[in-house]
């Protein structure tokens, strides 16, 4: 969602700051702006739009200070104009924030004494502090005070006039980090923004603040008491941000997919089969709670198929915006499994510790070890896909489903639901999974023929069976993202309850159907398409191309699979698919409208 940064620096650090922004774009944005200390004088400079407009601003009206405060805004409050822009400033104090203050509004009425001039709930943290620097606090405790009264969700930065050698920092509910570096220190949203200043982070636990210096940071937590928390070195290539030649993060990330998949599987590979770090016995249990937002919900799922039909185990998919609002028995034998690319999702985060005491064991499949939800899980499955800049996600998807895939083998095996001859075949398919997915990506010229003219219409149907339903929903997913056009995903079978009165020559329907036990069925449902004028994308294997026969407006053929594990070779052509028609339709594939990669508020 938003990013933060913030500098106390030894040299000018406004084009320090715009920087450490570019490299926060891939989070979504609307309006961007920073703020800076000069000879004990505040002042700021925001622009509307892409970081350009705020770097242009500054060649023509300069910011100068070696302290100083940035952020791009995702819009909760107001419109995307350059007064609702962050910082928010109130006097002598300037704010950055992520999140949402969910109690702005009481807090303004409390301050009807004040003049607002925004839309935003930020403000009110700007105006807060600020009326407490009038009744004669310090600084530190200005802001100390303010954090007492803010209830809701956010990472915060606070500027002070006067003050040159001082950020507070603070988080609740959205992450926040700090970096060491020699004579000076930065604050960021994440380890990618701090990236080229440094590579020694601090990562805020929920609830503490900060008093940053150039000399160091004093944590509190949220008890005020001083806290000592871990300062880690960062790797590289773990905040390293390149198109690795593509023209988009999108594209480099789905061809990344067969290394990073490899690096997956080979973590929790051992000489016996699957290893997963740490103790959970599925055979003690009688319940999995998959829960996610999103494309990860999606991965849960397809995971649902792989539990209950290879260990037998009963599952629940969940949208966790949902899953505690009708508060779900969870009982002492069941496992609760959240699934989060950031590892930061505020509704994935909620339901976590809605089951906290109540469920077994909480697991978290997350691409973000020191992530909140990694944190406050009993045991992190990390899924290995390196940073993912693309808010359209693709690699972390096939990485989820990778280690989902393996913890529903290992859950069979546990619970004696699967031979070992099938364990053997499911894992050889398994790892065999990368080499089949570079086969696919070479078939993008195939599918680039075509997205010209599915660039041309206005809605799209996915369709599929089993496992492939998921994986439908997700290809129509990826395809709205990014093309804005509209499309749904549908199970095969549902077609005919009320989905196929919107079939005319103008909906094109995309059909994933590898050659398994129900393509027989989906043929069927190809059938009533076409019959009514309908054009059909098939997307299936040889075998299952010979039997559809003719009549398809086209046919993509990928390698023969085994089909319980379908999803993760069918995902590639589903996401070139989306891709190219966001070519053709010429959009922003990278930072979609109105989206953002991280969603850390409610």
């Amino acid at each position: 969602m938003c990013g933060i940064v913030g500098v106390l620096g030894r040299h000018e650090v406004a084009p320090i700051l715009v920087e450490a922004l570019k490299r926060l774009e891939y989070r979504g944005y609307d309006s961007a702006g920073i703020a800076t200390v000069q000879d004990g004088v505040l002042d700021r400079k925001r622009a509307v739009g892409k970081l350009v407009n705020l770097s242009d601003a500054l060649v023509h009206d300069p910011l100068a200070g070696k302290s100083g405060i940035g952020h791009t805004r995702w819009a909760t409050h107001g419109g995307p104009t350059v007064t609702n822009a962050h910082p928010h400033q109130a006097g002598r104090v300037a704010v950055v924030h992520n999140g949402i203050i969910e109690n702005y509004r009481e807090l303004r009425a409390r301050l009807d004494h004040r003049t607002f001039v925004t839309e935003t709930d930020t403000e009110t943290v700007a105006q807060l502090c600020e009326d407490y620097l009038d009744q004669g606090m310090t600084p530190r405790d200005a802001a100390t005070e303010t954090l007492k009264h803010l209830d809701g969700a956010y990472a915060l930065a606070f500027l002070f006039e006067g003050e040159d050698d001082l950020i507070v920092a603070a988080r609740k509910g959205s992450p926040l980090a700090i970096g060491h570096g020699e004579g000076e220190m930065f604050v960021g949203s994440d380890a990618i923004a701090l990236g080229p200043m440094t590579n020694l982070i601090t990562y805020l636990e929920e609830g503490d603040y900060a008093f940053v210096t150039r000399d160091g940071v004093e944590i509190r937590d949220a008890e005020g008491r001083l806290a000592n928390r871990e300062t880690r070195t960062i790797p590289a290539q773990s905040t390293q941000l390149d198109k690795g030649g593509h023209k988009h993060f999108m594209a480099k990330e789905i061809f990344e997919q067969p290394v990073v998949l490899s690096d997956c599987l080979g973590h929790y590979a051992t000489a016996d089969g699957v290893s997963i770090p740490g103790e959970v016995d599925f055979a003690q249990v009688d319940r999995v709670s998959l829960v996610a937002c999103g494309t990860a919900f999606y991965a849960a799922s397809v995971a649902k198929y792989w539990f209950e039909q290879l260990a037998r185990l009963p599952c629940d998919v969940d949208i966790a915006s949902e899953f505690r609002y009708r508060e779900p028995p969870v009982s002492d034998k069941s496992v609760a499994l959240f699934v989060s690319q950031s590892g930061e999702t505020a509704d994935t985060l909620a339901a976590l510790r809605y089951v906290q005491e109540k469920a077994a064991k909480i697991l978290a499949v997350v691409n973000v070890p020191e992530s909140s939800i990694a944190r406050e899980s009993d045991l992190i499955l990390p899924i290995q896909a390196g940073v993912e800049v693309g808010v359209a996600s693709t690699k972390a998807f096939m990485n989820q489903l990778g280690v989902l895939a393996n913890l529903a083998i290992l859950a069979a095996r546990q619970r004696g639901t699967i031979d070992a001859a099938r364990e053997a075949e499911l894992l050889t398919a398994l790892r065999a999974m990368p080499g089949l997915i570079n086969q696919a990506l070479a078939l993008e010229d195939q599918v680039v023929k075509h997205t010209a003219k599915l660039s041309e219409a206005h809605s799209v149907l996915f369709l599929g069976r089993g496992p492939m339903f998921p994986l439908a929903m997700e290809g129509a997913l990826k395809l709205k993202e990014i093309s804005y056009i509209h499309a749904e995903g549908y199970a095969s079978g549902e077609l005919k309850h009320g989905p196929i009165a919107l079939i005319d020559k103008s909906v094109p329907v995309i059909v994933l159907a590898p050659k398994d036990a129900l393509f027989d069925k989906t043929v069927s449902n190809m059938q009533e398409v076409m019959a009514r004028d309908g054009r059909v994308w098939l997307v299936t294997d040889a075998d299952g191309a010979a039997e559809a026969g003719d009549g398809t407006w086209a046919t993509l053929i990928l390698p023969k699979v085994d089909p319980i594990l379908a999803p993760m070779l069918y995902a590639v052509p589903a996401q070139l698919i989306a891709y190219h028609t966001a070519l053709h339709k010429g959009t922003d594939v990278d930072q979609p409208r109105n989206l953002a990669k991280s969603v850390t508020v409610e």
